[in-house]
């Protein structure tokens, strides 16, 4: 399989205060919201291409992107990479000692499973991968 960025996600405290400067100066399309409960996040989705950037504000101050945000400000928090079998990229994974944040997959925005790397494995770089609905197991 080859690998697609499939997002980027980008950690900030409003969408609301920086819609305009991705839509009307960037240019890029904004194709709806959605909350994603088990995440603690309000998603903003813009298309770029083949692929998206997700815009991430925190529910509550207990969501990961709020301690993010608190910690390191508002910025790139993530890059997600697809992949057609999640359980088997896991496995592999953390066979060649990556460390898993999670090692069974979550529940994602767009009903995908996600599971993120440990940045401490990846060069400090936080990344997830995402398997579509209609690649499922």
């Amino acid at each position: 399989m080859e690998r697609k960025i499939n997002h980027i996600g980008i950690a900030v405290k409003s969408i609301e205060k920086v819609l305009k400067f991705y839509t009307d100066n960037l240019n890029l399309e904004f194709t709806g919201y959605e909350i994603v409960e088990k995440q603690g996040v309000k998603v903003a989705f813009l298309k770029a291409g083949d692929s998206r950037i997700e815009l991430l504000e925190p529910l509550n101050e207990n969501s990961p992107i709020a301690k993010f945000i608190e910690k390191k400000g508002e910025g790139l928090h993530h890059l997600a990479l697809s992949s057609d079998d999640l359980m088997s990229d896991l496995d592999k994974l953390q066979k060649s000692g990556i460390k898993l944040i999670n090692e069974t997959p979550q529940s994602g925005a767009h009903n995908t499973k996600i599971a993120f790397l440990h940045p401490k494995s990846t060069g400090k770089v936080l990344f997830e991968l995402t398997q579509e609905n209609n690649n499922e197991e």
